[in-house]
């Protein structure tokens, strides 16, 4: 084990992951297996990364990816030291795979899914997307995660954070309990709260990958690069909820600070 796995995440990109919401980690997996899942990812697609003369759609979104190369790259000893210092030890399912993968190609047109928002965590049985929903202590997901499978520049369609923006998300939250709030609700008031945020752009060569707090807003853009970007967004799910006797991890100090709890 090197260094670096051996340290994970420094004091300095804790308290950033606290006060930003997200903590970008270089080289989390390595380059070959970035390689080994955009060559299964353009064989799921029937396309070729030399023929872009059919490449014809602004974005192709694939699924769950649980094969070995994706596997691997989310369990890296770097990114389980991370789980444990950001959700705590033993409080995190390892990821069985990655996914979805919204792969966005260089086009003219809009995406037609680039609105911020927030990803919501429980009730997705509800038929209607806009009824899933999101409560204060986060149930259903210990972080949002931004997988770089390919390099991503400012014109490869990186996905765009707003930069401070869980600390908003978790005040508006606290109102409504345990139940929490829809994605209508939430996105009601387009997330004015947050639009004075600095915004963040989530570049990084292939291995990159943000660990984000859940209520994160961030949106999709339009590529106006030359090469496809391939990007994972997978939640790290926990393994139970959140446990008010146990030592307080990074992402509910971040809860706890922005609605002004004792932490």
């Amino acid at each position: 084990m090197s260094a670096i796995e051996r340290i994970g995440l420094t004091p300095g990109q804790i308290q950033g992951f606290v006060d930003d919401g997200f903590v970008k980690i270089e080289a989390a997996f390595s380059a070959k297996l970035a390689r080994l899942g955009r060559d299964e990812l353009w064989a799921d697609m029937g396309l070729s990364p030399d023929e872009p003369q059919n490449w014809t759609q602004p974005v192709v979104r694939l699924g769950f990816k649980s094969s070995p190369p994706f596997v691997e790259a989310a369990n890296t000893p770097q990114l389980h030291n991370a789980y444990d210092q950001l959700v705590g030890p033993g409080r995190w399912l390892a990821p069985e795979g990655v996914g979805t993968f919204p792969i966005r190609f260089p086009s003219p047109e809009s995406p037609g899914d680039d609105g911020w928002h927030v990803d919501v965590s429980f009730g997705t049985d509800n038929p209607d997307f806009m009824e899933w929903r999101v409560n204060v202590k986060s149930s259903g997901r210990a972080l949002l995660m931004l997988f770089l499978f390919s390099d991503v520049g400012p014109n490869d369609a990186p996905t765009k954070i707003r930069k401070g923006s869980h600390a908003a998300i978790a005040r508006e939250l606290l109102p409504y309990g345990e139940a929490g709030a829809s994605l209508r609700q939430l996105s009601a008031t387009g997330y004015a709260s947050t639009e004075n945020c600095e915004v963040e752009l989530a570049t990084g060569a292939a291995g990159t990958v943000y660990l984000c707090h859940p209520f994160l807003v961030h949106a999709a853009q339009a590529h106006r690069g030359q090469r496809p970007r391939f990007m994972a967004q997978p939640p790290l799910l926990p393994k139970r909820e959140f446990d008010p006797n146990l030592p307080p991890s990074p992402v509910q100090i971040a809860i706890r600070q922005a609605c002004g709890l004792t932490i």
